[in-house]
């Protein structure tokens, strides 16, 4: 088969340049693969951020043709034909060099959540329960969604927004029959929860296939809606002086 161009980000948090490295191409082969070709012949300087080959470290984040997703998951029969494959780092977070991003943002996001609490007599969970929230424990931290997210990737809010990824953690914590922790200021005021305006893009991306959109952001959304803004409930506060 014929070689086939990959245009790669070659730069660090101060600028770079997309570098272009022709690579063989065999059957099967992901953009991972491709990459590990140019580290072993062409440029054995180039980072690149990768674990388990198996799309379930997360580790391999980039943008492939401009679209989030993890590398060792992208098969080059997916691609477009007959012109160059570029590879770009995640444009959500800081560039450290090539391909490999400073994600640390999201760990501080994550310790500001407040924790899962336990009721003391905490009632018998059902199979329902648990499938519930079983699809939010999929989550590999891979950060696509978080990159994808034009609030934090165009408008960078990440000063009020906490993103995706962890509406699905709170939204895991919330659906949890056990859990007493009252989350709704936090959703409200803290997370930024309103800034989404369901698009959806970061359920597109996601590559354990999470509904993060229909199961986590509007769920989220409707419970804020409920606590706030449920005129019934304003009056029974007022008049039992209850939350």
């Amino acid at each position: 088969m014929p070689d086939v161009t990959f245009k790669v980000f070659r730069g660090d948090a101060k600028g770079g340049q997309a570098i272009d490295y022709p690579v063989p191409i065999a059957p099967g082969m992901v953009v991972l693969d491709a990459l590990h070709y140019i580290q072993g012949y062409l440029a054995p300087d180039l980072a690149v951020r990768w674990n388990c080959k198996a799309a379930k470290c997360g580790s391999c984040s980039a943008e492939v043709n401009g679209k989030p997703a993890l590398m060792c998951k992208t098969r080059l029969d997916s691609l477009p034909t007959g012109r160059p494959i570029t590879v770009y780092p995640m444009k959500t977070f800081p560039v450290i060099k090539d391909l490999v991003c400073d994600v640390s943002w999201n760990y501080d996001v994550n310790k500001k959540i407040p924790p899962y609490r336990p009721a003391k007599d905490g009632r018998k969970i059902y199979q329902e329960d648990v499938d519930r929230v079983q699809e939010f424990r999929k989550c590999i931290e891979c950060f696509l969604c978080q990159d994808v997210c034009h609030v934090l990737r165009e408008h960078e809010k990440k000063a009020e927004f906490a993103g995706p990824r962890f509406f699905v953690r709170l939204a895991g914590l919330e659906m949890h029959p056990n859990d007493i922790t009252d989350r709704s200021e936090f959703l409200k005021n803290s997370s930024g929860l309103g800034l989404c305006n369901i698009t959806k893009c970061c359920t597109e991306v996601c590559p354990e296939e999470i509904h993060i959109t229909d199961n986590a952001i509007i769920p989220l959304k409707e419970r804020v809606a409920d606590r706030f803004f449920d005129p019934l409930r304003w009056v029974f506060a007022k008049i039992f002086g209850r939350k």
